[in-house]
């Protein structure tokens, strides 16, 4: 969930400012990106040189910085985050977030930024339980902001209670599980298939495509992203696509991409066919390789199972299909009889007399037909913000 995330972490002035370092180790093992900003009395706790090693990125601190001359942009740093943490975050800066203080560029920063913002309180017991800094916590709940609770345990005055800083597991597992919370697709299977598959003609050669799979892996992703649980079922492809909550069953035959599609389209909400699927497959695979024996070789050929057709035929009322169609001529009338015959919800039509649409390519345009000859028509784009259009309007059309 947060692999890819921008994350701005704002460290303040106390002693559980330690824990810090493992934050961002825990957030960059995620996949994420992470910046730091920290304020002058954070750096008598852990160093500017420590959080950037880990980072990977240098370190803010002052609103100029007099190494460089240069001042550094709060509504940059507050535009760039997908979200804010502030961890810990003391009594003190708590007090200035809630009165709209701003003297220094964490607080510059909060009070720029666009993104979720998280703040995880780090205090001594009577301090967290004082009624100002509880009425602080609930006011800034209520401008929207994220409250990560402090736990129960020794804190550095030597009491035992409230007040100890979450650790950063916690912290971590609480992001997580709030964006997971607020994504559309929460709770739903997502069948996606993706990739060409090789038909066999002998142990050696094949019959196949050039379909790279990367405009099925770039929807299963921003799937995922969603909030979904997703079963890719990937034909032949080299493309990496280790993510959270996105299964990948490789298959290679158009035969195994049936049987995968089959055990797994019952239980799937939403089901995008943008797998390349060779349509015909040799009828007798040759158990040795053949020999180059004669100037020429007939090779019998068979259909291979429709694998659209036949899941629409089972089709619940609650599932929607979405089919790819690749077309050379023709190619809006031949997408809405496609749509129509397999009956599906959509259809997303690529032709490639487009230029910078084809396969292996990193960019795609695309149409969109609907029932009742519904059409979007969409720009040439990078084929992550194709997927990102497609399933925009599968969000705007699908009813559970």
């Amino acid at each position: 969930m947060l692999k890819g995330k921008k994350v701005l972490l704002a460290i303040t002035g106390s002693i559980a400012a330690y824990k810090s370092a493992e934050l961002v180790r825990l957030f960059k093992k995620l996949g994420a990106l992470v910046r730091v900003i920290q304020t002058n009395s954070a750096k008598d706790f852990i160093t500017p040189l420590t959080l950037s090693t880990l980072s990977q990125n240098p370190v803010f601190n002052d609103m100029v910085d007099s190494e460089k001359n240069e001042w550094n942009n709060h509504v940059e740093l507050g535009l760039w985050a997908d979200l804010m943490i502030i961890a810990p975050l003391t009594a003190n800066t708590l007090a200035k977030m809630v009165h709209g203080e701003c003297d220094n560029l964490l607080l510059a920063t909060y009070l720029s930024a666009k993104c979720p913002v998280y703040f995880a309180p780090a205090m001594d017991l009577d301090m967290y339980k004082h009624p100002s800094t509880k009425a602080n916590i609930k006011k800034l709940e209520e401008y929207g902001n994220i409250l990560i609770p402090s736990g129960f345990g020794e804190l550095a005055s030597g009491l035992v209670g409230e007040g100890r800083m979450a650790e950063p597991k916690e912290i971590i597992d609480h992001i997580s599980n709030h964006l997971t919370q607020s994504l559309p697709l929460k709770g739903k299977t997502i069948l996606v298939t993706a990739g060409p598959t090789y038909e066999a003609i002998d142990p050696v050669r094949f019959i196949g495509n050039r379909s790279s799979g990367k405009m099925g892996v770039s929807i299963a992703i921003e799937f995922v992203k969603k909030g979904a649980k997703v079963d890719l079922v990937l034909g032949p492809s080299h493309i990496d696509c280790s993510y959270d909550n996105l299964n990948v069953y490789r298959v290679e035959s158009a035969n195994e991409m049936f049987d995968t599609v089959n055990n797994l389209f019952p239980k799937s909400n939403i089901a995008v066919f943008a797998a390349a699927v060779a349509d015909y497959t040799p009828k007798d695979i040759k158990k040795h390789k053949i020999k180059k024996k004669t100037d020429s070789f007939l090779l019998e050929l068979r259909k291979t199972k429709d694998i659209l057709s036949l899941m629409s035929n089972k089709k619940k009322k609650s599932q929607f299909i979405v089919g790819f169609a690749l077309e050379t001529e023709k190619e809006m009338h031949n997408a809405s009889i496609k749509l129509e015959e397999k009956k599906l919800d959509m259809i997303v039509l690529n032709s490639l007399n487009n230029k910078g649409v084809g396969f292996g390519l990193n960019t795609n345009k695309i149409n969109i037909i609907e029932k009742d000859n519904i059409v979007t028509d969409f720009e040439l784009k990078d084929k992550k913000a194709v997927a990102k259009d497609i399933i925009q309007l599968i969000l705007k059309r699908y009813d559970p």
